[in-house]
């Protein structure tokens, strides 16, 4: 009985010794987890500083960079390295300006390369006839001004090369070349009707520096009895070479009877739609018909 008794509280005792321990590795082990806590979160803590400072690093780099093209792009003294990126950048502009020219050769725009950029001339033409010609010189400079220019002042150039000189030079020589062929072509046709239809006209012929306001008193027929006309033909658009707004009036203040009614109609029509010489060319048949079936 003794052995027994022994021998349980001998197991007993041990049992009671290896839970102790093991008690005890679980909480060395809880400690050891708890002391390396903080040097994960300080490791943790030290790499996200470390990217915070690479991102800063990154911002500034940005920062220089955005500065530089906005140097480059504004009226300021660049460095070295610019200077050379603006050279190049007018290099590219010379070459994209003689691409321009070559395409528009046949359109009635040339022109050769100059010291300082390149001179364009543009020369008009209305109905196959070739008309005046004008120049523009261009300094290929940063911004692209314009040196010297033979353009009527009345022709809205300073306007046409703030909206598009420096952001579009193709567009700008075209919307200029509408502008100046659309005057000749008015002026052409007010000469023509000056110098070949002169008979027509009672009274000179009036107009503005423009052409696009022209005002005229004429008749039918050169010769014999005629109803005079008066007409007024309003160009709103300047680049175009026919009227936006047309006027034929009888000459006095009485009612036109119901045949000159439908002609004065029928020419504001014609305005409308031929320009000035055409629309007395087919005024001079008209005449010529009629003197035939008189004779006849």
């Amino acid at each position: 009985m003794e052995l027994a008794n022994t021998l349980r509280q001998d197991g007993e005792s041990r049992g009671g010794v290896l839970a102790h321990l093991e008690r005890l590795e679980t909480q060395v082990s809880k400690s050891r987890k708890k002391l390396e806590e903080p040097q994960n979160t300080q490791a943790l803590e030290a790499r996200i500083h470390e990217l915070k400072c690479l991102r800063d690093k990154l911002r500034a780099e940005v920062k220089q960079r955005q500065a530089r093209v906005k140097a480059s792009t504004a009226n300021v003294e660049p460095d070295q390295t610019l200077e050379i990126s603006e050279q190049e950048i007018l290099e590219r502009k010379q070459e994209n300006m003689k691409a321009i020219l070559q395409a528009y050769h046949f359109t009635g725009i040339s022109g050769k390369l100059t010291s300082r950029g390149v001179c364009v001339c543009i020369s008009t033409a209305f109905e196959g006839n070739l008309l005046d010609s004008y120049f523009v010189d261009l300094v290929m400079e940063k911004p692209l001004w314009i040196h010297h220019h033979s353009v009527p002042v009345f022709i809205p150039l300073e306007e046409i090369s703030a909206k598009y000189l420096q952001t579009n030079t193709q567009h700008f020589l075209f919307v200029l070349c509408e502008y100046l062929n659309a005057y000749s072509g008015r002026k052409y046709q007010a000469d023509r009707l000056q110098s070949d239809f002169a008979a027509f006209l009672v009274g000179p012929l009036q107009r503005n520096s423009l052409c696009n306001l022209l005002s005229f008193t004429y008749k039918v027929k050169p010769e014999g009895q005629s109803f005079p006309f008066c007409a007024r033909l309003l160009y709103k658009d300047l680049t175009t070479t026919l009227p936006t707004d047309v006027t034929v009036t009888s000459q006095g203040t009485e009612a036109l009877p119901r045949m000159w009614e439908e002609q004065r109609a029928a020419h504001e029509n014609l305005f409308f739609t031929k320009p000035l010489h055409q629309v007395f060319t087919s005024f001079a048949k008209k005449g010529e018909k009629l003197d035939m079936s008189l004779v006849s």
